[in-house]
């Protein structure tokens, strides 16, 4: 795998994760179907964002794409790009081309209500399931990689962040949005008060990321973060929602499962945590970040890359 960082550079792990145990957690889409209210919200922040950033892509990348709905967008965006959308589930990526199928049907129809000749099947998506940290793609082939609520599930973001930089065209763009650290932190706080074995990801931070962007080779990463706080009116609804937002995926978590006293002295924690009006609150930390590939400034072995430009008379 190609990558802008030096070989002297610690390999850094964000966590320990299983990308066998992601690949079986979005296996079955049904099972995180309940958690798509989230990554529809976000999805909608980051188009805002996109809207303000003049661009015209030949190639997009949709990065752990999941079921899809990213890439109809962005061909709504981008209607004469060429779409390649990859994800490490194989579920994921068939959920994808039926919805894909869907959404061609009823274009279709509402083109021959309107007697106005539809588009061709073969703007389709291209679908690769591949782990995006590896990308089986030739360098500089694409002019936006774009991720949504995927990066925080792969144990090495900094070469997620290489391999991105590396398939990208001087000046393409990346933007991309994964899980903060504050994010579930009302389970991290019940958990500790049971004692009882429940982990929740250690996500990366803000400024992590732009240090990391910098050193994959983008220039003058924009990063950003808000916080958003989803009420529920019960504790197993909670945790309901915690599991299809994608569940555990540490190579260390147990692996028994929750027993159902252990389960009921953690919903109780939660309850603990409600409001004066017996509201739960879930704290999701959500980081943005974009920016441009760079060109670059050694090669492969280190050497300092020198640019002429023609001077303009």
């Amino acid at each position: 795998m190609a990558s802008s960082f030096s070989p002297q550079e610690p390999q850094r792990v964000s966590a320990p994760i299983s990308l066998a145990q992601i690949r079986r957690l979005f296996a079955r889409p049904e099972r995180v179907a309940q958690s798509q209210f989230l990554r529809r919200e976000i999805a909608g922040r980051m188009f805002e964002r996109l809207s303000l950033i003049k661009i015209d892509p030949r190639q997009v990348l949709d990065a752990g794409c999941g079921e899809g709905d990213d890439l109809l967008t962005l061909r709504q965006n981008f209607p004469r790009s060429a779409m390649l959308g990859l994800d490490a589930a194989m579920g994921m990526l068939r959920e994808t081309r039926q919805r894909e199928a869907r959404s061609w049907s009823g274009m279709q129809r509402l083109m021959r209500a309107l007697r106005v000749r539809g588009q061709d099947r073969s703007a389709e998506s291209a679908l690769v399931c591949a782990d995006f940290g590896q990308l089986p793609l030739k360098a500089a082939a694409m002019d936006l990689v774009w991720s949504n609520l995927a990066l925080h599930w792969h144990p090495q973001p900094h070469l997620v962040l290489g391999e991105w930089a590396r398939v990208l065209r001087v000046d393409g763009l990346l933007m991309f949005c994964c899980f903060g650290p504050d994010t579930f932190k009302e389970l991290r706080e019940a958990a500790a008060v049971t004692g009882h074995h429940v982990r929740v990801l250690p996500f990366v931070d803000l400024h992590d990321y732009g240090d990391m962007l910098v050193n994959a080779g983008f220039a003058s990463p924009v990063m950003d973060m808000e916080k958003l706080n989803i009420t529920y009116s019960s504790a197993a609804k909670l945790l309901a929602d915690v599991r299809a937002f994608g569940g555990n995926p540490l190579e260390d978590r147990s692996r028994g499962l929750m027993s159902r006293r252990q389960g009921q002295s953690l919903e109780r924690a939660l309850e603990r945590l409600a409001d004066r009006d017996g509201r739960l609150s879930l704290t999701v930390e959500v980081v943005y970040g974009h920016a441009f590939r760079a060109r670059p400034r050694t090669t492969g072995t280190g050497e300092p890359i020198v640019h002429f430009e023609r001077r303009k008379i």
